[in-house]
C-alpha cells in the first residue's frame, strides 16, 4: 500500500516535507499522523490510510514532492506483527531421564526456558527520518545579517508572485460605518453567547454580507479554466486564519445556506482545528471566495492578493474611530476601511466597485442580512 501526497486546494501542486512522525519499520495504526506536509497554505499531517509497518520513506524531510507522488510504503499490519509462538507450559513437557551422578554430587541448578527476545527495528535513513541540518547563518558585515531562506518560505514567495504575475489583479477600497454592527453586539452578545455557545463576532457579519453580494456579482465567484468562465453556484467561503506555523485557509462550506450562528460557530471550529493542525486537506480545498482580516494585526488599510484560482478576496481592517459627515453635521462613528482585490480579466471596474457597495449598505444595515433584502 502506497502513501502519496494529497490534493490539498486547487492551487497547489506540490508540497514540502516537514518532518517524518514515525520511522522506518515502525507499526502504525490506522488514521495515525506518519507525516507532516507544508505548503503556502496549508501545514497538514497526513495519516495512514490503515494499520500496517511503514517499510519504505522515499522522500525525506525538507525535501520537495508533488501532489500524487508516493511517499512510503505500508504493509499491512497482518502481514508484518504475529504473535510470538505459544511456549508449552514446563508442566506438561515430559522430564528427560536424569543422567547418573554420584550421590555426592551436587544437582545442576534448573536451566529456565528462554523468553523470546524482541527484534529491534531496522535502523531508519539519516537522511529519511531526521529533518535536515540547519545552515549556520553565512558572513555578513556588521550593518546586515543574513539568514538562507527556509524551503516553505521560498515556496511562498514563489506562490505570491505566480499569482501577481498570472492575474489582472487590481484593488478597490471603501468604508464600513460599524456602528449598528457594535450595537447589536453590545445589545445580544450575552444571549447569543449563551445559546449559541460561541461568541458574537464581526467576521460572521461580512461572510454573511459577501454571499449576499456574491449573488449580485457571481463574476466574483467565478474563476477562469482554460478557456472557459466557471460560475461557482455554491458558496465555499475561505477565511484566513493565523496559526503558530503560519496562515491557513480553512473553507466555510455552503456559508448560503449557514444561519449567523451557524457561520459563527463554523469559523471558530475551523480556526481551533487549524491551531491544533487538525485540519483535512479537504478542510483546505474548493473554497470560492476568501477573506483576510488584517485589522487583528493592527492593519489600517492593504492589497490584499488573490487566492489563486479564486476571482475575489476580501480585506477588513482595524476599526478606528473618525469623523464623518452625518446628515450635515461631523460626528465621530468607527469605522473600518474594506479591500477587494479581483482578478480583472473576469470582473470588471464596475461589478467590483458594485459589489462592495453592496457589502457596505448590509454591514451598515445589518437587519438587512435577517430579512434578506
Amino acid at each position: 500500500m502506497e502513501i502519496r501526497v494529497p490534493a490539498l486546494g486547487e492551487s497547489i501542486n506540490e508540497v514540502v516535507i516537514g518532518q517524518w512522525l514515525r520511522r522506518e519499520g515502525t507499526v502504525v495504526a490506522a488514521d495515525e499522523p506518519v507525516v507532516s506536509l507544508e505548503s503556502d497554505k496549508a501545514n497538514v499531517e497526513l495519516p495512514a490510510p490503515a494499520a500496517g509497518r511503514l517499510v519504505r520513506l522515499r522522500v525525506p524531510a525538507g525535501a520537495t514532492a508533488k501532489v500524487g507522488d508516493v511517499l512510503a510504503e505500508l504493509d499491512p499490519v497482518e502481514a508484518q506483527v504475529q504473535a510470538p509462538p505459544a511456549v508449552p507450559s514446563p508442566s506438561v513437557i515430559p522430564a528427560p531421564p536424569a543422567p547418573p551422578v554420584s550421590p555426592a554430587a551436587p544437582t545442576p541448578p534448573a536451566v529456565p526456558i528462554p523468553t523470546a527476545v524482541p527484534t529491534p527495528t531496522a535502523s531508519p535513513t539519516p537522511a529519511v527520518v531526521r529533518p535536515p541540518t540547519p545552515q549556520p547563518p553565512r558572513p555578513t558585515s556588521g550593518s546586515e545579517r543574513v539568514v538562507p531562506m527556509s524551503t516553505v518560505r521560498r515556496r511562498i514567495a514563489e506562490r505570491l508572485v505566480e499569482a501577481q504575475r498570472t492575474a489582472a489583479m487590481l484593488t478597490t477600497f471603501n468604508e464600513c460605518d460599524m456602528s449598528r454592527v457594535l450595537a447589536l453586539r453590545r445589545e445580544h452578545q450575552e444571549a447569543f453567547t449563551k445559546k449559541h455557545g460561541v461568541k458574537l463576532g464581526f467576521l460572521g457579519f461580512f461572510v454573511k454580507a459577501a454571499v449576499e453580494a456574491l449573488r449580485e456579482v457571481p463574476e466574483l465567484n467565478a474563476e477562469i479554466r482554460g478557456s472557459d468562465l466557471v460560475y461557482h453556484q455554491r458558496h465555499d467561503i475561505g477565511v484566513v486564519v493565523d496559526t503558530p506555523r503560519g496562515l491557513m485557509v480553512p473553507v466555510l462550506r455552503g456559508a448560503d445556506r449557514l444561519s449567523l450562528a451557524e457561520v459563527e460557530r463554523g469559523i471558530a471550529e475551523l480556526a481551533a482545528r487549524a491551531r491544533e493542525s487538525k485540519l483535512g486537506p479537504d478542510d483546505l480545498a474548493g473554497g470560492t471566495f476568501t477573506i483576510t482580516n488584517g485589522g487583528v494585526f493592527g492593519s489600517l488599510l492593504s492589497t490584499p492578493i488573490l487566492n489563486p484560482p479564486q476571482s475575489g478576496i476580501l480585506g477588513l481592517h482595524k476599526i478606528q474611530e473618525r469623523g464623518v459627515a452625518v446628515d450635515g453635521r461631523l460626528e465621530l462613528r468607527p469605522m473600518m476601511y474594506v479591500a477587494l482585490s479581483y482578478d480583472h480579466r473576469i470582473v470588471d471596474g464596475r461589478g467590483a466597485v458594485t459589489w462592495l457597495v453592496r457589502l457596505k449598505e448590509r454591514i451598515e444595515d445589518p437587519a438587512r442580512l435577517l430579512l434578506g433584502v
